[in-house]
């Protein structure tokens, strides 16, 4: 079955707005952890953010947070959801107990709690899936300070971890060689892309049908790697749409050496899925190499290094 004639069987559900007009069906998901300092701002900006969409629905899963975010999520205006799976089994996880509880034709934005979505732009992000074969849309994110966020990312391999050991992550990037994207025309113009920051990403029910759950053995961090990559492979594209914003908090991983480990082990882990072990170990030699020669610049580097060494 192609994914043309796909998007039109999972849709054949949705309830039909009169002119006979199908409405497709929202699930607006994010996943908290200890998110009580951020979550409200999320919860805030959705009605805004969703002006023009005709029915959805926000659910709020709580991996077993120990501060106030279930009771702000409960007691918030805009009616969440809440689904508290009494442990914090990561991010994927926690998606994948909201997707169980969802109908299959509706589609799915995933949001981090320190997302912001600006008025309308979710009915922008939707304008850009105007093809079937588009499974995957993401927006122009932007920094607390307005500028905007180099979200854009290249498939990891050889060449971009070497490129980025060797020159830095920065340099890399404006030479087109680092998995970070730093061509600022296509952050302008849009198009399609390889994958994107999974701050923010809209799913449609086809893509959620064609590539089932997501891959909840990455606790935190390659989990939307690895899931854009089975999108690509499914042949649908995954779309950058710069008329829709969002502003991202982020950054906890930049303060924390235990994440920081995290996301290195898990580069590593989810390169060798897709690679054979000769290409694996020269590809984690890049890793080691770009730690190992900016130890100096703080603890968060020493973690990584361990991590990358450890595997």
């Amino acid at each position: 079955m192609d994914a043309s004639t796909q998007q039109r069987e999972l849709l054949e559900g949705d309830r039909v707005a009169p002119g006979g007009t199908n409405v497709r069906k929202l699930s607006v998901v994010t996943v908290a952890y200890n998110s009580a300092d951020v979550l409200p701002g999320l919860l805030d900006s959705l009605r805004a953010g969703l002006e023009g969409i005709e029915e959805y629905e926000v659910i709020v899963v709580d991996n077993d947070s120990h501060d106030q975010s279930v009771d702000l999520a409960r007691a918030h205006p805009i009616g969440a959801r809440v689904i508290a799976t009494g442990r914090n089994g990561g991010y994927s996880a926690g998606i994948n107990a909201a997707t169980a509880t969802i109908g299959r034709s509706s589609d799915l934005l995933v949001l981090n709690p320190d997302i912001r979505l600006e008025p309308g732009s979710i009915r922008r992000l939707y304008a850009g899936l105007n093809s079937a074969c588009v499974g995957v849309a993401v927006p122009q994110v932007r920094g607390e300070d307005g500028a905007i966020a180099k979200s854009i990312r290249r498939e990891p391999s050889i060449a971009t971890a070497w490129s980025e050991a060797l020159l830095g992550g920065r340099l890399s990037s404006r030479l087109g060689l680092g998995e970070m994207v730093g061509n600022s025309s296509l952050y302008r113009a849009g198009g399609r892309i390889e994958w994107a920051t999974g701050a923010i990403l809209l799913v449609t029910a086809s893509a959620r049908e064609a590539i089932g759950d997501w891959d909840d053995s990455f606790f935190l961090y390659s989990e939307e790697v690895d899931y854009l990559q089975r999108v690509r492979a499914a042949g649908l594209d995954v779309l950058y749409v710069p008329e829709s914003q969002a502003v991202h908090i982020g950054g906890d991983y930049h303060s924390s050496d235990f994440l920081t480990a995290l996301m290195t082990t898990n580069r590593i882990k989810y390169y060798r899925r897709h690679h054979g072990a000769f290409a694996s170990a020269v590809f984690q030699s890049g890793i080691v190499a770009g730690e190992a020669i900016r130890l100096a610049v703080g603890s968060g580097r020493r973690a990584a290094l361990s991590a990358a060494l450890g595997l």
